[in-house]
């Protein structure tokens, strides 16, 4: 497995969902923005762009699934779970697109499922 991916994967998911928070982004505009800045930065160091942009946009699919049911290890058991599952259904499926919604979708409805079963959370901030 790429370490790569997982990581990517991560930091996709945590800025989208801090961005969605901000009052002038929801989480499809922070999603789209930090897409297409990530493509563009890994355009310019040539680091692959097409594979790992496609990465980092799942990750952001991660970051804007339910911010106000998800926390902080949500985010990040569904980013890693994400990226293992993208890394084997590329094979399987044809093209990228395939295997991004049905990794993002799947990773997000497991980690959402253990939640209903009754895995731990993320605690919300206590408003003041």
């Amino acid at each position: 497995m790429n370490i790569e991916y997982p990581l990517i994967a991560l930091l996709g998911a945590f800025l989208t969902f801090y961005l969605a928070k901000h009052n002038r982004f929801d989480g499809i505009r922070a999603s789209a923005s930090l897409s297409i800045i990530a493509y563009l930065i890994l355009s310019a160091l040539n680091l692959n762009p097409n594979l790992y942009s496609v990465v980092f946009f799942g990750g952001t699919f991660i970051g804007m699934s339910a911010p106000h049911r998800f926390g902080i290890y949500t985010v990040a058991s569904s980013s890693i779970l994400f990226s293992l599952l993208f890394e084997y259904l590329v094979p399987k499926l044809d093209g990228y697109g395939g295997a991004l919604g049905i990794s993002a979708f799947l990773s997000v409805c497991i980690c959402h499922m253990c939640i209903l079963l009754g895995a731990p959370r993320s605690k919300k901030p206590t408003p003041k």
